[in-house]
C-alpha cells in the first residue's frame, strides 16, 4: 500500500496522497523542437473573446519574447482558447517556462483590469512536438492552417488573413509585419517549400486547399 506521499518527478509531476495515486502526464521537454501548444480558459468561457482578454494575451506574448529566446512561429486567439507554435532554441528556455510565463501574465492583467478573482485559464497546456510526426514538415504546414481556420470554424473570423492576429499573413506576404507588437518566424522548413518566396507561397496554399477540401468532407 501506498504511503500518504508527494514527490516530484524529473519534468514532470507525481503526486500520492491518502493512498490515492494521481498520475499528472510527464512532458517531454527538448531543446530545438517545434511545439504545437495550446491551453483553453478556465471553465471554457469565452474570456479571451472580449477586448480585455485578446490584448493582455497579445501583451504576455511580446513580454515574453522580450525577455526570453525562442521563435514564434504562429499564434491564434480562439475566444476560450489560444493556439501557438513555439520553435525552442537550444541552450534557451524551454518551453514550459515560456508558456508558463504566457499564461501567467495574461491572466495576472486580466484579473487585475477586470477586478475577477481565481483561475483565468483551465487546465495545463497541452502540446505536442511536430518532429516527432510521421512526416514532420507535412505535419507542420497542415496544422498551421488548423490554426489559421480556427477562428473562422468559430465564427469568429471570415478568413485566416482576418483573424485578431493573423500570423498566416507572415507566410503569404514576404516582409509582413503584423498590425500588433509581436514578432512572428517563419520556421525553416517553409522556406524548403520551394527556391523562392513566392514558390513557397504557392506550395503553401496547396495545404490549405486540402485543408478545405477536408473541412468540406466533414460538414458534407
Amino acid at each position: 500500500m501506498l504511503k500518504r506521499n508527494e514527490f516530484m518527478r524529473n519534468r514532470g509531476e507525481t503526486i500520492v496522497k491518502s493512498s490515492k495515486l494521481i498520475v499528472k502526464r510527464v512532458r517531454t521537454i527538448l531543446q530545438g523542437v517545434t511545439y504545437h501548444c495550446y491551453t483553453r480558459c478556465h471553465g471554457l468561457k469565452n474570456m479571451l473573446q472580449g477586448k480585455w482578454g485578446k490584448q493582455y494575451f497579445i501583451e504576455a506574448v511580446k513580454m515574453c519574447q522580450e525577455i526570453y529566446k525562442f521563435e514564434l512561429i504562429a499564434a491564434e486567439i480562439v475566444g476560450n482558447h489560444v493556439h501557438i507554435v513555439i520553435r525552442t532554441l537550444q541552450d534557451e528556455e524551454n518551453i514550459a517556462h515560456i508558456m508558463q510565463y504566457i499564461k501567467a501574465r495574461t491572466a495576472e492583467k486580466y484579473n487585475k483590469a477586470t477586478g475577477r478573482t481565481g483561475a483565468f485559464w483551465n487546465e495545463r497546456y497541452g502540446c505536442k512536438i511536430i518532429e516527432h510526426a510521421d512526416d514532420p514538415e507535412a505535419y507542420l504546414f497542415r496544422v498551421l492552417w488548423y490554426i489559421g481556420y480556427n477562428p473562422v470554424r468559430k465564427s469568429l473570423s471570415s478568413n485566416p488573413r482576418k483573424n485578431d492576429i493573423g500570423f498566416i499573413n507572415c507566410y503569404l506576404t514576404e516582409g509582413h509585419e503584423l498590425s500588433i507588437p509581436i514578432k512572428i518566424t517563419i520556421h525553416p522548413w517553409f522556406y524548403k517549400l520551394g527556391s523562392n518566396f513566392a514558390e513557397c507561397v504557392k506550395k503553401f496554399l496547396e495545404y490549405e486547399d486540402a485543408y478545405l477540401r477536408r473541412l468540406d468532407l466533414y460538414f458534407s
